[in-house]
């Protein structure tokens, strides 16, 4: 066996000083013959009785080493066939999917080494793909004679779309904004998932047969039932775009946005692009964001390329508990963010006009796990110290999207406002199933996909085989209120 290379193959990446003044893809991409040497890392494991494979971490549940295999020899157009099979947004989820903690977290070659670049070759294959195939013919099977709709064009909507449409559906997809992709273009910056890769991705789905209505509102134009009264079945993925707040004192002052509005603002309307694009985003000199996810350092980065000075992100926990992506925090370090870790904030200040001008915060220290398998930050009394800072990106989290359980009074949902399912995706309304954020709670683009495979199979189940449902039980239980 030839000696394994423990290190993957370089990213080539723009640098920091440069980057941080546009807001060009960080990542750039590599060629075809270091995509063949990084996939040549790969040691082909076989599956065993006590061996968790990469196959097993991947949510979407593609072949990782069939198409690895394929990437070693050079076939290329073979590779890409293996991962759509299972996977309709693949140069999505090449840039954006923590990998790091899911397929290449189960590397057998990342047991002593650095884990084989799984997440790069998957990007670059659908880079290859876009690029030499563009709009090859996709091959359909014959209509079923069935037809589905599915309420919103986000990562779980688009996959329960494009599963669907392979296996003879008719699908009709309603989006309420007027560029599908959900967080993909609202959320991400430009600048980790430029959007021209999402519309080819939305175009890969539409040329699979799919309609996708866009500033089509469900719960205004038409509603659930109303569907119904057209459709077999019904997947609703309307996503978490309620943003959370800390409901301390000050928060009502100017200079304080949720992240949501920030990066609403900043990549749909193309704020970055001002004045080009009539969408102006204000922000000062100095910037604090509240949160430590991925869409805390999005914020925190974007800050920066859009011209404040200093760029702080304000967390409760320590640099080993951050929820964001490593790349991420790698990414904003090298920028130039400032990381006041260990810190909550505790309320805002402003001036006589009503401008906010400082963030009070107090130093935490870490106690005893809670819920979540982390340690508890507990406030140090005494401790407070305050940050001039004139603008304040909230970034703790997002509810689900109410629209919907409001116009389906049948529809049950949890104490935390997400629809009730069972582990098929199945709601408490016959015909209907849910999945992404609104059923799960804010979390990762490739989750949402899971969801969004896992409930295609229960639909066609459902459509074609047995049009049996569980009973109310299963969703008193799930609704835990």
């Amino acid at each position: 066996m030839a000696k394994i290379v423990p290190k993957k193959y370089p990213m080539p990446e723009q640098d920091p000083k440069t980057r941080v003044h546009n807001f060009d893809e960080v990542p750039m991409g590599q060629d075809g013959q270091t995509a063949i040497m990084e996939a040549q890392r790969c040691l082909q494991c076989k599956p065993g009785p006590n061996r968790k494979l990469c196959v097993d971490g991947c949510p979407v549940e593609i072949d990782i080493p069939a198409f690895i295999k394929q990437v070693q020899e050079g076939n290329f157009s073979e590779a890409i066939k293996i991962i759509r099979q299972k996977q309709n947004l693949p140069a999505v989820c090449g840039r954006v999917c923590p990998y790091e903690v899911q397929c290449e977290g189960n590397c057998v070659v990342g047991k002593k080494n650095e884990p084989v670049g799984i997440g790069r070759l998957e990007r670059f294959l659908a880079d290859w793909e876009r690029r030499e195939q563009k709009h090859g013919k996709i091959e359909m099977p014959p209509a079923n004679g069935k037809k589905v709709a599915v309420v919103g064009a986000g990562p779980a909507g688009l996959t329960v779309a494009g599963d669907l449409a392979k296996l003879g559906y008719k699908v009709s997809a309603f989006e309420a904004l007027q560029y599908c992709g959900g967080v993909l273009v609202y959320g991400i910056p430009e600048f980790r998932l430029p959007k021209e890769i999402v519309e080819a991705e939305v175009d890969y789905i539409r040329r699979s047969g799919v309609d996708i209505k866009t500033d089509y509102v469900i719960g205004k134009l038409e509603t659930v039932d109303d569907l119904l009264k057209e459709y077999d079945s019904v997947f609703v993925a309307t996503g978490a775009g309620l943003p959370n707040w800390t409901n301390l004192e000050g928060e009502n002052l100017n200079g304080i946005m949720s992240a949501n509005e920030f990066l609403t603002r900043t990549n749909l309307m193309k704020a970055f692009k001002f004045p080009e694009y009539d969408t102006p985003v204000g922000i000062g000199e100095t910037v604090v964001t509240l949160g430590g996810g991925n869409v805390a350092m999005d914020c925190a980065r974007t800050s920066l390329r859009l011209g404040a000075k200093e760029s702080i992100i304000l967390y409760r926990r320590s640099d080993a508990e951050l929820p964001a992506r490593r790349e991420e925090v790698h990414h904003a370090k090298e920028e130039g963010v400032r990381f006041e870790l260990l810190a909550a904030p505790v309320k805002f200040i402003g001036d006589d006009c009503g401008n906010l001008k400082q963030i009070e915060a107090i130093r935490m220290q870490l106690g005893e796990p809670d819920a979540s398998g982390r340690r508890r930050p507990v406030k140090i009394p005494g401790s407070e110290f305050r940050l001039d800072c004139q603008t304040v990106l909230v970034a703790i989290g997002q509810s689900p999207n109410p629209l919907v359980p409001m116009t389906t009074p049948d529809l049950k949902t949890t104490k935390h406002g997400t629809i009730a399912v069972d582990p098929e995706g199945r709601t408490s309304k016959k015909g209907v199933f849910a999945g992404g954020d609104i059923a799960s709670g804010a979390a990762t683009v490739i989750l949402a996909m899971g969801d969004g495979k896992r409930a295609a199979r229960a639909m066609h189940k459902y459509m074609m085989e047995d049009p049996s449902w569980p009973s109310a039980d299963v969703f008193e239980k799930a609704c835990g209120h």
